[in-house]
């Protein structure tokens, strides 16, 4: 299945990927597409994503480090490079952020030589969708209060319970599942499978309504659901362990193909269509372009654009790391933030008009700056809150005493 069948150095390979986009760009997707890919809410949209994943995939861009054996390429330590060709390219997205993101360093980690060679070669390709399982009414930050049930029943397990937040669960065909098979222990009581989600008897996908009106958020009830013992992914009771190890994927301690795609995951990006907007928003008789504090505003944004640049530079030499998890873990932190803020402040430059929805045609941007804001308050909420990952910093990085 591979696309390219040698060796290249760093050098070659980004020229191949550069050349490669350059003459495959998409054409425009039939319909627009959401700022992300867990807001993906139609056929369409879905459609005309995974074709575009699932070509990206075949030229070496997707899958790129991981062993040939297992649906990859083979061509170690060159992902990054193709994720910074993708942002660089402006291409559409990747659909299925969960699987390249966190599914794949899952199962590559606690996954058997059998799981491996099923799950990974159409995860990377994105003809399987993957949605995440962790989530709960009672359970969210807290991870470890799971209160869905496993039974053991010969070689299954039966589910009941209740997921909630699940992004992209009504596309997906595979749920990485957190459940409680033992109620003596808390963190040993939990165990972590591979589910089938769609069409699976059992399973009801009910999609749950943003307040920017997209749907790429549902819950997922199991009821007498099968999942056989063969797709539990490492020992029983190791679920947390396992989590533990998503979760990190998740925040940015692994680096993979999750945030390749258009530039959502690039800040520079953010700060150029900030420059844009000023320009072109009318203020005062000129543009807000032509006032000093807006210029100000933006330039502090581009100043930590580079900070975070270097500093993702800076992690990937150990040795300039003063502990070898602060700057990987305080990614999730830093990017939701910036973002966050760089969306308010498209906001504020937008003025009045930041009110005008997406579809209003005199909308700055295409409405982008107000959408992307109300988007937002979900990332840094996303993958333990940001209040859970400072105590993360705090205790596992500082050494700080746990909070009361």
């Amino acid at each position: 299945m591979n696309a390219i069948d040698r060796k290249f150095e760093p050098q070659e390979f980004r020229d191949y990927a550069r050349n490669w986009l350059a003459q495959n760009a998409p054409p425009p997707p039939p319909e627009r597409l959401p700022i992300t890919p867990i807001e993906v809410m139609t056929v369409g949209q879905r459609d005309y994503l995974q074709a575009w994943q699932k070509k990206c995939y075949m030229a070496g861009l997707l899958g790129t480090d991981y062993p040939v054996e297992y649906g990859g390429h083979g061509q170690t330590g060159l992902q990054r490079i193709a994720n910074q060709e993708l942002e660089r390219a402006g291409v559409p997205y990747l659909i299925n952020i969960i699987g390249l993101s966190m599914v794949a360093p899952t199962i590559m980690t606690h996954g058997t030589e059998e799981q491996k060679r099923k799950f990974l070669p159409a995860c990377l390709s994105g003809e399987e969708i993957w949605c995440q399982g962790f989530s709960e009414p009672g359970a969210g930050s807290d991870l470890s209060n799971q209160r869905t049930m496993a039974v053991r029943d010969g070689d299954d397990w039966i589910v009941n319970g209740h997921k909630v937040w699940t992004s992209l669960g009504h596309f997906a065909k595979w749920m990485i599942l957190i459940t409680r098979t033992s109620t003596d222990h808390r963190y040993e009581g939990l165990t972590y499978f591979l589910c089938p989600i769609a069409g699976h008897p059992g399973v009801t996908v009910r999609p749950l309504i943003k307040m920017t009106g997209e749907t790429g958020f549902n819950e997922v009830l199991f009821q007498d659901v099968r999942v056989p013992d063969a797709n539990r992914l490492d020992a029983v009771g190791k679920g947390w362990v396992v989590a533990m190890t998503t979760l990190s994927a998740e925040r940015g301690a692994t680096e993979g193909a999750g945030s390749a795609g258009s530039g959502a995951g690039d800040p520079a990006v953010g700060v150029a269509k900030l420059i844009d907007l000023a320009r072109t928003v009318q203020r005062g008789g000129g543009v807000a372009a032509d006032d000093p504090v807006t210029r100000d505003a933006i330039m502090q944004r581009a100043i930590l654009a580079e900070g975070m640049k270097q500093s993702a530079r800076r992690a990937r030499v150990p040795a300039l790391c003063d502990h070898p998890m602060r700057l990987p873990l305080q990614t999730k932190l830093v990017v939701t933030e910036f973002d966050q803020e760089t969306a308010r402040l498209g906001v504020e430059i937008a003025g009045a008009q930041s009110t005008l929805y997406k579809r209003d045609t005199r909308a700055p941007a295409a409405g982008h700056w107000p959408l992307a804001y109300i988007n937002s308050f979900g990332n840094t909420i996303a993958a333990g809150t940001n209040e859970i990952q400072r105590n993360i910093l705090g205790e596992r990085v500082l050494g700080l005493p746990k909070t009361k």
